[in-house]
């Protein structure tokens, strides 16, 4: 395995509110590894969707080990154009709780090879969207037991 492909979401209700993020990684041939819906706690929308990112490099460090990942190229795709420019350099980050954001995932990049942030349509995301919106969706409610 060379490349992973990663499609990343952030929901936030009320802006700042609960929160959530939803993960999607993908092989290269765009084969389905693992996916993720998780609640954050209570975020913007913008500070959600990094907190996607900083999960998914962590996570994928985790399934695959540190020594692993140092030859792995990670795409990651995302409908945030705020967040892949913020990312890419194209765009200053002005708010201070996203430039600490921003650092972390600086130095997740680090043990990869090559981290790409790529926008993509809201159509292309639906899967990461819908994760991150059933986490908030689910929270709260009684898991049945059968």
């Amino acid at each position: 395995m060379k490349k992973l492909i990663v499609y990343t979401d952030g929901a936030s209700r009320g802006n700042p509110g609960p929160a959530s993020i939803g993960v999607v990684i993908y092989d290269e041939k765009e084969k389905e590894i693992k996916k993720y819906g998780q609640v954050i706690g209570e975020t913007t929308n913008n500070q959600a969707e990094y907190e996607a990112v900083i999960f998914a490099l962590k996570k994928i460090k985790s399934l695959i080990g540190k020594k692993k990942i140092s030859d792995l190229e990670i795409e990651v795709r995302s409908d945030s154009e705020l967040l892949v420019n913020q990312l890419s350099g194209n765009y200053k980050i002005l708010d201070e709780d996203i430039k600490k954001f921003f650092i972390i995932i600086w130095n997740l990049k680090i043990d990869y090879k090559k981290v790409i942030f790529v926008s993509v349509p809201r159509e292309k995301n639906k899967v990461a969207d819908f994760l991150a919106n059933e986490a908030l969706d689910q929270q709260g409610k009684e898991k049945p037991l059968f």
